[in-house]
């Protein structure tokens, strides 16, 4: 595991400590299982994860009005974006989608195909009952 540790920004000004990154002010590798190469542990892999993220997802830009009200949704858009990167994009250094490199499937998704599986996911759910509907009076027996 590497854990960064961060420190102030030099910035004096307010507005340069308010939009300048925390600088790293050291670093500390610590093996949690196995025998990794610590001379091969970094953050780099990680890092480019969220970057993709953030460009992806405008509620994940940094310093934006951009956001989800609810978790619920933000899950929701987490889980679509995902799909999409893994399962319809073609990823220039496979050649092919994350899905299709693990024989996952077999051919590029779309859009349609992750609504479609929303869809018969939503089907499948068993539908709650509403209330009762109000009954005249000559029908109740007491």
């Amino acid at each position: 595991m590497l854990i960064k540790q961060y420190g102030d920004p030099t910035g004096q000004k307010g507005h340069e400590r308010k939009y300048s990154p925390a600088e790293c002010t050291g670093a500390k590798k610590e093996a949690i299982f196995g025998k990794p190469d610590m001379s091969e542990v970094g953050t780099s892999h990680v890092e480019r994860q969220n970057l993709t993220m953030r460009m992806g997802m405008r509620r994940f830009t940094r310093l934006t009005n951009a956001f989800s009200k609810k978790a619920e949704n933000h899950a929701y858009a987490v889980a679509l974006h995902f799909m999409h990167y893994n399962f319809c994009r073609i990823h220039k250094t496979l050649r092919i989608t994350p899905a299709m490199a693990a024989n996952l499937v077999a051919s590029p998704w779309t859009v349609d195909d992750i609504v479609a599986l929303v869809e018969k996911a939503e089907d499948a759910k068993p539908k709650t009952r509403g209330p009762y509907k109000p009954r005249a009076k000559k029908d109740i027996s007491n």
